[in-house]
């Protein structure tokens, strides 16, 4: 026997079991409190977290979960960055937290495990701001410690979210943003495959990470290897489990539309337009215009040319509210909308679409698309 941490909260386990158990209210507490973070019911989380703090205040668990309750306010806010500053001081409460502990046992596993999470998350945070100086060196002193972790116990699935992650993104941001190499060149080497493997691991076998390995899973999958055959069962787990989060219905709906599944690509995304309709928690204008565009493309598709162009308008009208300068939807929306009028013989109107859009930065090739639908109309033999 030996202990891997003396307190109140985890308790004297064989060393071959590899890991700690949380006491049964502790466990039950974070449990739920994970399952309404993901289900967007942050008030109800945060009731959860603060319970574990006030129980066990010595501890990192509720402090460390209470920071992801402001992630994900982060993810889901995308129009503000008014939950930074909370999300910076959540995590240096996390790190103040952890290190008496380490000061007690440098080899402390709950230490390090909390402690690598939260510069990972402090890192991921960096790096979704553009901040790769402070991402970098977060990311590298999180990897080195969730490694020192899976030596200390190898079986712990929790601990594969983050080595995953930075397996996986050491390699892709600098296939992404070359300038980011010579920064990247003293970290140590990624390797995407294991990375994606460790990720399909947690996400079957974690106990507290599960579902944040699939979202992470999800994304690699959709939009950095643009697999939406295997981001699809991901998508439909995540919205099945938790049916409030609009993060995970916008992948749902964007894998029906990338496999061409027309009649669920129009439900998904008629869904989501409602919900916007009655302001659910996430379902914003950001949220809406994507619906808004991705019904009307169901619809130009269906040949309902008409309803098409009602949709494409507001997509249109709303892009002009939200947009400081156009945006890949309004480029792709003015285009089509082109596109219907020259299926409508209204080639006039077309044609003012199509140049419109010459003015804009070029989207998926739309310049190459409007230049050619300038010289021979769409839709003509």
């Amino acid at each position: 026997m030996r202990v891997v941490w003396i307190g109140m909260l985890f308790v004297w386990m064989p060393a071959s079991a590899q890991w700690v158990l949380m006491r049964e209210d502790a466990d039950s507490l974070t449990r739920q409190g994970i399952f309404h973070i993901y289900n967007l019911q942050f008030d109800s989380a945060e009731a959860y977290f603060g319970e574990l703090i006030r129980r066990y205040p010595d501890h990192p668990a509720g402090y460390f979960m209470d920071a992801m309750v402001s992630w994900w306010k982060i993810l889901t806010s995308r129009r503000t960055r008014q939950y930074d500053e909370e999300f910076l001081q959540k995590i240096a409460r996390v790190l103040q937290v952890c290190e008496p502990i380490l000061q007690r046992n440098p080899y402390d596993i709950v230490g390090l495990f909390f402690k690598g999470g939260a510069l990972g998350y402090r890192g991921r945070f960096y790096a979704m701001r553009e901040r790769w100086i402070p991402a970098a060196n977060d990311g590298r002193e999180a990897f080195n410690i969730l490694l020192q972790v899976q030596r200390l116990a190898p079986s712990n699935h929790d601990v594969l979210l983050g080595t995953g992650i930075y397996n996986y993104y050491a390699v892709k941001l600098p296939e992404m943003y070359p300038i980011l190499r010579p920064l990247l060149l003293f970290l140590p080497p990624g390797d995407k495959e294991l990375g994606i493997l460790q990720l399909r691991a947690s996400a079957r076998h974690a106990r507290y990470a599960a579902t944040e390995a699939r979202v992470v899973l999800l994304q690699i999958l959709y939009d950095f290897e643009q697999n939406a055959a295997e981001a699809l069962p991901v998508a439909e787990e995540l919205h099945r489990d938790y049916p409030r989060n609009p993060y995970f219905h916008r992948y749902l709906g964007r894998c029906y539309v990338r496999l061409g599944d027309l009649q669920r690509m129009e439900e998904t995304w008629r869904e989501v337009l409602r919900r916007c309709i009655e302001k659910w928690t996430g379902y914003d204008e950001l949220t809406a215009r994507e619906a808004l565009y991705y019904v009307g493309l169901a619809l130009m598709q269906r040949g309902q040319y008409e309803e098409a162009l009602q949709y494409f308008y507001k997509c249109d009208e709303l892009s002009r509210v939200l947009d400081e300068d156009p945006s890949g939807f309004m480029v792709k929306t003015n285009l089509n909308i082109g596109k219907i009028y020259d299926l409508q013989g209204k080639r006039d109107l077309a044609l003012m679409q199509y140049r419109k859009v010459l003015s804009w930065r070029d989207v998926q090739n739309s310049h190459a698309e409007a230049r050619r639908y300038i010289e021979k109309p769409y839709g003509s033999p």
